[in-house]
C-alpha cells in the first residue's frame, strides 16, 4: 500500500485550515486517513504549522511520499534535514553527537530568521500605522481650515481718496477767468485810439 503524507482541507470558504496527514494514495483528499501528524493554518503571517516531528520522521523512514506542500512544510520545519543526517549516520560519515550539534545549529538559525521576519513585520505594520495616523491628522487639518475660511466674512479694504478736487478746482477757475478778461480788455483797447483820430480829421 503507497502511503503519502498531505493535507486535508477544513475550515470556512475563504479562510482555509489543513491537517497534515498519512493516507493511503488512493483514499479521497478529505476522507479515511491512516494517522493525523499535525497542522497547518495559511491564515497568519508567517504561517502556524504545528507537526508531531518524531510521528513525521518515523514515517518519512518508512517510506511515506510528502506531497509538494507538504515537502515544503516538512522541510520548513526541519524533518527533511534531520533524516539527511540521519542517513549520514547510517553511512558513517556522522555520529550521533555530530548529527545533534548540526541539527541544533539549523534550529538556531532558523529561530533567528522566523524571529526576525516576525520584528520586520511589527516594524512595518507600526509604521504603516504611523503614516495612517499622520495622513488623517493632515487630512482634518485642511478640512478644518477649508471650513474657517468658508464661514470667515472678508475684511473690506479702504481706498485712500486722493485730493481730487483741489487740483481740478484750480485749472477751472483759471479758464474762466483769463479768457474772458483778454476778450473784454483787447476790444476796448483798440477802439481808444481811434476816437482823437478821427476828430483830427473832422477839425482840418
Amino acid at each position: 500500500m503507497a502511503t503519502k503524507i498531505r493535507l486535508q482541507r477544513h475550515g470556512k470558504k475563504g479562510k482555509p485550515f489543513y491537517y497534515i496527514i498519512v493516507a493511503d494514495a488512493r483514499a479521497p483528499r478529505d476522507g479515511r486517513f491512516i494517522e493525523r501528524l499535525g497542522s497547518y493554518n495559511p491564515n497568519t503571517n508567517p504561517a502556524t504549522i504545528d507537526i508531531n516531528f518524531d510521528k513525521t520522521l518515523d514515517w518519512v523512514n518508512s517510506g511515506a511520499q510528502p506531497t509538494d506542500t507538504c515537502r515544503a512544510i516538512l522541510s520548513y520545519k526541519g524533518v527533511l534535514y534531520k533524516k539527511h543526517l540521519q542517513g549520514g549516520l547510517k553511512k558513517g560519515a556522522l555520529t550521533e553527537e555530530q548529527v545533534e550539534a548540526k541539527f541544533a545549529e539549523w534550529l538556531d538559525q532558523k529561530d533567528g530568521k522566523i524571529t526576525g521576519k516576525k520584528t520586520d513585520l511589527v516594524s512595518a505594520k507600526d509604521a504603516a500605522r504611523k503614516a495612517a495616523l499622520a495622513a488623517e491628522a493632515k487630512k482634518k487639518e485642511e478640512k478644518a481650515a477649508a471650513i474657517t475660511a468658508k464661514y470667515t466674512p472678508p475684511v473690506e479694504e479702504v481706498e485712500e481718496e486722493a485730493p481730487v478736487a483741489e487740483t481740478e478746482e484750480a485749472p477751472v477757475a483759471e479758464v474762466e477767468e483769463t479768457p474772458a478778461a483778454a476778450e473784454v480788455e483787447a476790444p476796448a483797447a483798440e477802439a481808444e485810439p481811434e476816437a482823437p483820430a478821427a476828430e483830427a480829421e473832422s477839425a482840418e
